[in-house]
């Protein structure tokens, strides 16, 4: 009962914060993909990218501007990663090796974020802030743009296959949405205790005489909008588990809130932009269903505890992040995948400072 209590408030918590951003949000989402005045900022976007904010584009010519987008990003930050020792605050870190480098911004660009490396041996500050940060704010914001053009498709049905403008969508997204919500959320991470600076790694005299570095960087600017965009991989090996990125019950219950509030929201659009919030309740609905039914089973496996070994640890814990207890391993492992999650990558990177400190020593 004394665990189950802590698991069920939590749970409370993170509805009634759903509950109340949800609605709200999700109006804000249906008229930044539908309203025709642009911002001061978006029409200096548009003339620096050189498009037509107000052509309205059939959804060969959308699909083309996604898949043209992502191949450029992905150019991009694999550059960002060959050329990393030629960078300001790279650390002394050398060049992501070419494969390591491809399969890096493809993974980022493709929001699957998946993370080879760990992120303290291996990238300097200034790969960390503008190529993987950005990589989350846009692959983020091309999904939801995504989204909102199926939307409207499906609202113009007798309009020719015209669903929108992707450049549009992709700069009301980040400026209007993701932007703000990410800087708010920062913030916050950082007011509780999450690392944010540009300083090289701090050494540390140990107890027995020897030297530690510890790491430090952007790390709560690029947690914010990892959560938010429901993007994976993380400044550190270990992603949302380290205290360096993840302090706090808290700020544990903030990241899952950020991971869900996008995603729910999306829903709560997507039936005011057809033109019948029915149809939005009905998603909505089957992914909270979907969801309840996830933690419940998550959160059931873990606390049962069958066997010696995890009946003495008070559950199935090997391998977890379990700063926070049980339950809120499992209610952060049901709303994402393994960011929540012991160390999921070797620790073989290369690093100027093999004694600094790492999740894998820790």
């Amino acid at each position: 009962m004394s665990a189950t209590l802590p698991a069920l408030g939590q749970i409370l918590a993170l509805v009634v914060l759903l509950a109340v951003t949800v609605p709200f949000l999700g109006r804000l989402l249906a008229h930044v993909y539908t309203s025709e005045p642009h911002l001061a900022v978006e029409r200096a976007s548009y003339r620096l990218l050189r498009v037509d904010p107000e052509a309205d584009q059939h959804w060969r010519t959308y699909s083309m501007s996604v898949l043209g987008f992502s191949l450029a990003s992905i150019l991009v930050l694999f550059a960002f990663g060959r050329l990393q020792q030629h960078l300001p605050l790279s650390l002394g870190f050398g060049a992501l090796p070419s494969d390591g480098a491809w399969n890096t911004a493809v993974s980022f660009v493709t929001n699957t974020n998946w993370q080879w490396y760990s992120g303290e041996a291996a990238t300097g500050h200034l790969f960390q802030m503008s190529g993987l940060t950005v990589q989350n704010f846009a692959s983020a914001a091309v999904g939801m743009a995504v989204a909102a053009a199926l939307a409207r498709g499906l609202a113009r049905s007798a309009q020719d296959g015209r669903v929108g403008n992707f450049w549009v969508d992709l700069v009301r997204g980040t400026v209007r949405v993701l932007l703000p919500i990410a800087i708010v959320s920062a913030l916050v991470l950082i007011a509780f205790g999450a690392v944010q600076n540009l300083a090289d790694p701090h050494a540390v005299h140990t107890l027995t005489g020897g030297v530690q570095h510890v790491t430090g960087g952007p790390v709560a600017s690029q947690e914010a909008i990892k959560e938010l965009g429901t993007n994976g991989g993380g400044f550190y090996n270990a992603n949302s588990s380290h205290p360096f990125e993840n302090p706090t019950p808290f700020t544990n219950l903030l990241e899952i809130f950020l991971l869900l509030v996008i995603p729910f929201a999306m829903a709560w659009a997507f039936g005011i932009i057809v033109g019948d919030r029915r149809q939005g309740f009905a998603i909505l609905a089957v992914m909270a269903i979907l969801l309840g039914i996830s933690i419940a089973l998550l959160t059931w496996a873990e606390m049962a505890g069958h066997g010696s070994a995890p009946a003495a640890a008070g559950g199935a814990l090997e391998g977890k992040e379990m700063r926070f207890g049980t339950a809120a391993s499992a209610l952060f492992g049901a709303a994402t995948t393994g960011t929540s999650t012991a160390p999921s990558t070797p620790c073989t990177t290369r690093s100027p400072h093999p004694e600094a400190v790492s999740p894998c020593s820790t």
